[in-house]
């Protein structure tokens, strides 16, 4: 059987170690040169002829990141790589996913053409905007459940009147999930917005009196969203609220909202770098989960039990 190799993108580089030590082996070496003008050009520093290498790069902004990412899948496949797998915690653009309106771009099937263009074999993601982004690839789509990280967590609470709760009509299936997973009720939060990243009401649909409430989504950006799905449950007699978002954008004022707001605790992954100086913010990490995924990849195994 062919090695398994492991680099990363600057982007990534703390997740990337943090993997290649579940993983049990060292990173492996390359080198970023940078012309003056800003443009860039990645090369590996050992042979990758005939093994199966995983490029570990997150594509949160700026655009650098993903361009930094398709030219390594290139130079991996150029130098004679046997299967390039693309490691993506966090899938940049993928809030772009149809046309919701006319004349705009659907940018989460751009990038999977850009990867398929440079010559990836595979992707490893997590927790995608939308699940049917999967099917924008021709090629396989490892799609980790961040429940694998939060449901532990979350068990550890012993919260006794749980109920779970979707920020919008379009993540009910997420949280839905959990609910079934821990045999208790779900409400929804309906939303309406004025433009992008402002939302201008919430109504809860559903009974929170007297519930400790888990908010489910698969991001916090601004972080508006949850803050106001926050207080509206509070609003609605509920004990206490906490959300769960494995992607923590995080953008402006986020977490002055989040400090500011209703919620008891909001518990995020590491799969976007950023330091997070909150003491309501919880960060759990991720490396394991995809440690575990790289090594089924590679063996040919199952990565269904990794899912809730």
């Amino acid at each position: 059987m062919s090695k398994v190799k492991l680099f990363s993108g600057r982007a990534s580089i703390t997740l990337a170690q943090d993997i290649a030590r579940h993983y049990g082996q060292p990173l492996g070496e390359m080198t970023v040169s940078q012309f003056s003008d800003g443009e860039f050009s990645p090369s590996f520093n050992e042979s990758v002829r005939g093994e199966d290498v995983f490029l570990i790069q997150s594509t949160m902004p700026p655009a650098d990141n993903i361009m930094e990412l398709l030219l390594m899948v290139d130079a991996a496949r150029r130098a004679s790589a046997k299967y390039v797998t693309v490691v993506m915690p966090y899938f940049g653009y993928a809030r772009q996913d149809r046309k919701d309106k006319p004349r705009v771009a659907i940018a989460a099937k751009l990038v999977a053409n850009l990867l398929t263009a440079a010559g990836a074999d595979r992707l490893m993601t997590c927790d995608l905007h939308a699940g049917q982004i999967q099917g924008f690839f021709d090629f396989p789509v490892d799609h980790l459940d961040g429940s694998a990280v939060f449901v532990p967590y979350l068990e550890t609470l012993n919260v006794e009147n749980l109920t779970f709760a979707s920020p919008d009509v379009g993540g009910l299936a997420r949280a839905r999930r959990y609910a079934k997973h821990f045999g208790v009720d779900l409400v929804v939060c309906d939303k309406q917005r004025k433009r992008a990243n402002e939302v201008d009401a919430i109504q809860v649909i559903g009974n929170v009196e007297g519930q400790d409430v888990i908010l489910v989504d698969d991001m916090v950006d601004t972080a508006g969203t949850i803050c106001k799905a926050a207080d509206s449950i509070m609003a609605n007699g509920a004990r206490s609220v906490r959300a769960i978002c494995t992607h923590a954008v995080l953008s402006g004022n986020a977490l002055e909202k989040v400090a500011a707001s209703a919620l008891q605790e909001l518990v995020v992954t590491d799969t976007i770098p950023k330091p997070i100086p909150s003491e309501k913010v919880k960060v759990l990490p991720v490396a394991r989960l995809f440690a575990t995924a790289v090594r089924r990849v590679h063996g040919h195994e199952s990565i269904s039990t990794l899912f809730i």
